[in-house]
């Protein structure tokens, strides 16, 4: 298996090929402000090096910024129609009810809600009114509209009211984008809504993007399929997240913990993770990142994502550096450290510059640092290591020592000794473990569902069985799945001995 990973940071986009389980080649090029462009000098910095000479590529895994920078800039969205099918329920809580002005006046392009919807259990709440439905397509077509999110309450247990209003929308509106919120998976109809909504939004930027990653791949001469990594450290192929862009939001710092473990061999570890601008903290468990297990909020809208639990903090290799009185961070030079950096010519102190003098890294002019002498160096690493301690502190999720893996363009600014850390692993290409882990993400599926009157082995056996299936559909090869997380929970509320079960598996890309 021959796959090659590509991880577009805010300082490098950086590139490997994994060959037989081993990282054969990396490289790194500055990222461009044209993103695009700087993938393409990746693949070719990487065909330059001579490790694709005579190689089939079994497929380019790419993990991108691209989608949540859109929500977070207030950039390239477009506006959405949002139907809602719950009527008479929720009438209170219209979509974009809870979404910051500014964005919502950028998105919001129309709210219609109509009968529908299924209970808990997956009864039937209200029928469908299909006439509403095709009345509100024909107000949003009026309206020049091209986007529209549907959701129905409790659609993840019964996606036939969506997919049916999908179908009356599509058959007056042809062209539009649709997304279904039962797509998005969990229960919870705002937080499942605005995630419709926000990858509505995303519809035609995800369109454009994947368009020039893909010409990009070609351009190079590269002859294989294109995936996109996801949040939960897995990937979907191209068709998948041209849909579904949402699911890409954070798959940078998902896919640095996922190389982390990978050239690490552990599955169990801090993982510290020092860019050019920021630093990552996280814990794997079982080699993935551990979820966060509450609201998420993106761009300050709420959702329901399979998100890593991540502490960010402004630390890395082209933080600013103040000497009296010190400080490190938060603002960084980014990718023009080549051109800011003492060290390079430029006259912002940075880390890196720091690292320089103290003959850490080999590079720009030593001599540009001479006058950084070994206690001011000192000071500065001091502090650094301190920033690093504090956020490993709050991410532990045990009072004992656990072992740290550091990975990053800046993992130099972590000591070999760190207070509440038992060993500090500093792995061989750990400069490029966010590639790492783009290039050996497998394919997920996930079960979030309330089920009644089934003993809790056959709810949960149930709940497999779902997960296992959307897997597949993805795109995973069903012999190599294995469960990487299930929990189960009474709901003593609700009649029928009632259980909520969330499974979720993965396995690797089923061979083309």
């Amino acid at each position: 298996m021959r796959r090659i990973g590509i991880d577009v940071g805010g300082t490098n986009t950086d590139a490997v090929l994994i060959e037989d389980g081993k990282v054969a080649g990396a490289v790194k090029a500055p990222t461009s402000e044209d993103v695009t462009a700087g993938i393409l000098d990746s693949l070719k910095a990487l065909g330059a090096s001579g490790v694709l000479v005579g190689k089939r590529i079994d497929g380019v895994m790419i993990g991108t910024t691209h989608f949540i920078n859109a929500v977070v800039q207030r950039r390239h969205l477009t506006r959405v129609a949002a139907l809602r099918l719950a009527m008479p329920a929720s009438a209170s809580l219209p979509p974009f009810c809870d979404w910051p002005e500014d964005l919502a006046e950028l998105v919001r392009g129309g709210v219609w809600m109509v009968e529908g919807g299924h209970e808990y259990d997956g009864r039937l709440f209200m029928p469908l009114d299909e006439a509403a439905v095709a009345k509100a397509a024909q107000e949003m077509k009026a309206a020049g509209l091209k986007a529209v999110g549907i959701s129905a309450i409790f659609s993840p247990l019964d996606p036939t009211h969506e997919r049916r209003a999908a179908e009356l929308v599509a058959a007056v509106m042809p062209d539009a984008t649709i997304t279904c919120s039962s797509d998005l998976g969990r229960i919870g109809l705002l937080e499942r809504e605005n995630a419709g909504l926000l990858n509505a939004a995303l519809a035609d930027l995800a369109r454009d993007t994947i368009a020039a990653f893909e010409s990009a791949i070609r351009e190079s001469g590269i002859a294989a399929p294109l995936f996109i990594t996801q949040n939960d450290g897995t990937v979907v192929e191209a068709s998948q997240a041209r849909r579904l862009p949402v699911y890409s939001f954070a798959s940078g710092a998902t896919n640095s913990m996922r190389g982390a473990a990978y050239l690490s061999g552990l599955s169990d570890a801090m993982v510290i993770d020092v860019g050019g601008t920021t630093t990552d903290v996280g814990q794997l468990k079982n080699g993935f990142p551990r979820e966060a297990n509450s609201v998420v909020k993106v761009g300050g809208v709420r959702t329901l994502f399979r998100m890593p639990d991540l502490l960010s903090i402004g630390l890395g290799g082209g933080s600013h550096v103040s000497l009296d009185p010190l400080k490190v961070g938060p603002l960084s030079v980014g990718y023009r450290l080549l051109k800011q950096g003492i060290a390079f010519g430029g006259r912002q102190l940075t880390t890196t510059d720091v690292a320089v003098a103290m003959g850490i890294l080999p590079l720009g002019d030593r001599g540009k640092v001479a006058h950084l002498d070994k206690a001011t160096c000192a000071r500065v690493f001091d502090e650094a290591a301190r920033m690093a301690e504090e956020a490993i502190d709050r991410m532990k999720t045990e009072a004992g020592d656990v072992p740290l893996i550091a990975v990053g363009g800046g993992a130099f600014l972590i000591p070999e000794k760190l207070p509440g850390v038992s060993k500090v692993i500093h792995v061989e290409h750990g400069d490029c473990a966010n590639a790492v882990g783009a290039a050996i993400a497998q394919v997920s599926g996930e079960c979030d569902q309330i089920f009644k009157d089934l003993p809790r082995r056959d709810a949960i056996a149930a709940a497999q069985g779902i997960a296992n299936d959307r897997a597949v559909a993805a795109g995973a090869d069903r012999k190599t799945l294995s469960t990487i997380e299930s929990e189960d929970m009474p709901l003593a509320y609700l009649p029928g001995n009632s259980v909520r079960v969330r499974v979720r598996v993965v396995g690797d890309v089923a061979a083309g």
